[in-house]
């Protein structure tokens, strides 16, 4: 039971020598290399809890139903959060800087749920059931939007309108509204981080065809994600600026509702994973471990013998989804927790059974290893998601004071300018996999083109630019503006700065879909999702308290400040050139800890350690 991970045996060998055990494995047959083409070998299984035949599951019938799902949850998702910043200002009767706070504080908690929504799934849930419960809670709470919208926010009839605001509102009706906008949080922000993680486990990664399939889903799962929003940017948008707030929260109510039917419809073709339990636990096991042998002398470097599973207990393992990791250097201390010593067994009963709060397998090490070295990478995409969050606030904010009247009298409502970010996602979706990719495959010599990290980092580059064109639209609108001139600038000058955020949203949220799901462990696949979608939340917490701050700097001395209610008295390109220089700032220190990261060794996966050091060509 205690051998060294470099001589143990792979996957593929274990399985081709017909070894059997783990509760719940089928057995799959005399001829093995023949049911290995029929049947997924990485642990997935189907509704019924038996091994996944792939002829009958999984595949892009599978993930078609999860992308449609996604563009349909996203199109009501967006239906109230696009234009909610408008709802506040003109419905509630919120100011500016207020109502862009409130905006980024709701769109942070929802990202927030989404390390609720990843725990359940990786420790109890499991993706599928996770996604449906958060669902159901999704619709309840649009459903709740819609009904008090219409009954009690909207009086009198016919305002939340540029021109007619709203009368004021009871504390009753305030708090249901609010407990119906966070009952929309807590369903899409649960139900978010899986389905992504859902939509890949349809595709086997030992298979090349389905493991190259597995890739371009993140980016097809990113198109469905913008073209969902592109309805409620331009149509729902365009109805709830008039005023017809029920109208489009309803559609929003239908729209889910439509999404959760059809993800059901595909559950007897999907594929899934068992839950691996709590992950704390085994977190805080090689912590306690490592530290109560923090005396304990380490052998000499490239000579531990650590701690593995061996025999059936390490199939079991395998066929059901577990992947032993290898050994990293690095961290060093904590691999203490898997040397074994005298007192790591107990001292009766059955002795090959170890104490697992003084002996830890060296793969379990590894995966808190892992998430150790994730959160670097994790920390420097905050600030993007601050650049990026300025799309569902000051952007739109920035729109209504331009003029919306484009021709013939025909107004584009703020908030549809986001069409523009979206055809620009789909737009750069197509050039980078179509023409980029290929180009760099051939100049690096890699099959894979630019890595995770150098399309984040490429983000990030591009999101300097975005915040640069802001910032000069906003000086020259301003100075039309104190010229007499004010909303003489046409909306349409907002359209560069949309698109450059569209370019970098592939550069960067594609690449860090790819990269956390790639490098997270498998038994916490959707907390690898999950850290894409907590960085968009802290960016919003983060954008929420800068804001308080340069207003607050800026607001003294009878000054307004550079965001206030009325923006032509304001200074919000300086905002926005505030937003370039911190993000080339953190560009610098992306840089270093991409250098510094290490890869994640999966045994059995004929890849060479790659620290990420061609970061630098």
């Amino acid at each position: 039971m205690l051998i060294n991970s470099k001589n143990s045996k792979t996957k593929m060998e274990q399985l081709e020598q017909g070894r059997r055990g783990g509760e719940g494995v089928v057995e799959l047959g005399r001829d093995f290399k023949e049911k290995l083409g029929e049947y997924t070998t990485d642990g997935s299984v189907d509704i019924s809890g038996q091994v996944a035949a792939k002829a009958s599951t999984g595949g892009w019938v599978a993930a078609s139903l999860v992308l449609v799902n996604q563009a349909l949850a996203t199109l009501a998702f967006f239906g109230v959060g696009v234009n909610l910043v408008l709802f506040l200002t003109r419905v509630v009767g919120q100011n500016n800087a207020d109502a862009a706070n409130n905006v980024s504080k709701w769109t942070g908690t929802v990202y927030i749920f989404s390390l609720v929504g990843a725990f359940l799934s990786d420790s109890y849930w499991g993706r599928y059931k996770t996604c449906v419960v958060f669902q159901l809670i999704f619709v309840i709470g649009l459903i709740t939007l819609s009904l008090s919208s219409q009954m009690f926010m909207l009086r009198p009839s016919g305002c939340g309108n540029a021109k007619e605001p709203c009368g004021a509102h009871s504390s009753l009706e305030m708090g249901l509204f609010y407990l119906s906008i966070y009952l929309v949080a807590l369903g899409n922000g649960g139900y978010q981080p899986n389905i992504a993680t859902f939509g890949a486990d349809q595709f086997e990664e030992g298979d090349p065809r389905e493991a190259h399939s597995k890739v371009s889903f993140f980016s097809y799962f990113y198109l469905a994600l913008n073209l969902g929003s592109l309805f409620s940017n331009t149509f729902l948008s365009y109805y709830q600026d008039e005023g017809l707030w029920a109208l489009g929260f309803w559609a929003s109510s239908g729209s889910a509702l439509l999404a959760l039917i059809l993800f059901l419809c595909g559950t007897r073709r999907y594929r899934h994973f068992r839950p691996g339990g709590n992950p704390l636990s085994r977190v805080c096991q090689v912590v306690l471990a490592a530290l109560k042998k923090w005396k304990v002398k380490m052998p000499p470097q490239g000579d531990e013998d650590f701690y593995e599973l061996d025999g059936k207990e390490i199939e079991a393992a395998i066929i059901e989804g577990s992947k032993r990791i290898l050994h990293s250097e690095g961290f060093r201390f904590l691999d203490r927790a898997a040397l074994i010593t005298t007192t790591d067994f107990p001292p009766s009963g059955d002795s090959t059974t170890p104490n697992p709060w003084r002996l830890c397998t060296i793969t379990q090490v590894e995966e808190v290893k892992c998430i150790l070295r994730l959160l670097p990478i994790w920390l420097c995409t905050i600030l993007y998601s601050v650049v990026f969050t300025q799309m569902a606030s000051l952007f739109v904010e920035q729109g209504a004071a331009m003029n919306t009247t484009i021709v013939a009298g025909f107004r584009i409502p703020p908030a549809s300018m986001s069409a523009f970010d979206i055809l620009s996602v789909a737009l750069f979706i197509f050039f980078y996999r179509r023409l980029l990719q290929p180009i760099a495959a051939a100049l690096r010599r890699d099959p894979r083109g630019l890595t995770e990290l150098h399309r984040m980092g490429v983000g990030l580059i591009v999101a300097v630019a975005a915040m640069i064109a802001a910032g000069s639209v906003e000086h020259f609108r301003l100075k039309l503006a104190r010229g007499g001139n004010a909303s003489s600038l046409s909306i349409l000058w907002q359209v560069p700065q949309y698109m450059l955020i569209g370019a970098s949203e592939v550069f960067m949220y594609v690449g860090q879909l790819e990269f956390f799901n790639e490098q997270a462990p498998e038994g916490l696949k959707s907390f690898g999702s999950a850290l894409c979608m907590t960085s968009i939340s802290l960016g919003n917490y983060v954008s929420d308290i800068l804001v308080t701050v340069v207003m607050k700097i800026t607001g003294k001395d009878d000054s307004p400040g550079w965001i206030p209610a009325n923006l032509n008295r304001g200074h919000m390109d300086r905002f926005y050139f505030l937003l370039a220089t911190l993000t080339s700032v953190d560009f610098v220190i992306y840089v270093i800890c991409a250098k510094w990261y290490k890869c994640i060794k999966i045994e059995g996966k004929c890849e060479e350690e790659e620290d990420e050091e061609d970061f630098r060509d």
